[in-house]
């Protein structure tokens, strides 16, 4: 709800480029900064006096993500930021009609494998692909797609399981 807030705002008012990067920098910062952590994340904090904190901590920022970050903390949801910053990502990747999806295979493919894979994901979803890559040597060989909800199991690990199940079942 926040996230989608967020992302219509920064959309009507031309603004999603720079919001997108400020917001994805304070949830690195989050991540790698334990004070700032526990500046959003702590409860017995001062809500007024964490407010003051980020106020001046992004003073220098997009005055929308700014107003924004400081109603996260009048409503006390502060500390859920960083999903409500991979929220926003997704929004702005569907906007864009970029699809995320994770590859995982059986050995490590060449980045020319894997290009060639991927354009042909991205021709028959007719969307653009991006792709975080894994290898997982138990799959034996094939590979595993997953896009959002939808899992592509193309691995012989994945064709033992099934057969198997066949069997047991029969």
């Amino acid at each position: 709800m926040y996230a989608r807030a967020l992302f219509d705002a920064a959309l009507e008012e031309n603004r999603l480029e720079p919001v997108r990067e400020q917001l994805a920098q304070i949830v690195a910062a989050e991540e790698e900064v334990p004070e700032l952590r526990q500046l959003l994340r702590n409860p017995q904090l001062d809500p007024r006096a964490r407010a003051a904190a980020l106020e001046d901590l992004l003073s220098g920022g997009d005055e929308l993500l700014r107003n924004f970050v400081l109603v996260l903390v009048d409503k006390g949801r502060a500390g859920q930021l960083e999903e409500i910053g991979r929220e926003f990502e997704r929004l702005v990747a569907e906007h864009e009609g970029i699809v995320h999806a994770e590859l995982t295979t059986a050995i490590e493919l060449s980045d020319e494998e894997a290009g060639d894979l991927l354009a042909r994901i991205q021709t028959s979803t007719g969307r653009k692909v991006e792709a975080t890559r894994k290898v997982d040597p138990d799959l034996i060989g094939g590979i595993v797609l997953q896009i959002g909800s939808h899992r592509l199991d193309a691995s012989v690990r994945g064709r033992l399981d099934r057969l198997r199940r066949e069997l047991a079942t029969a």
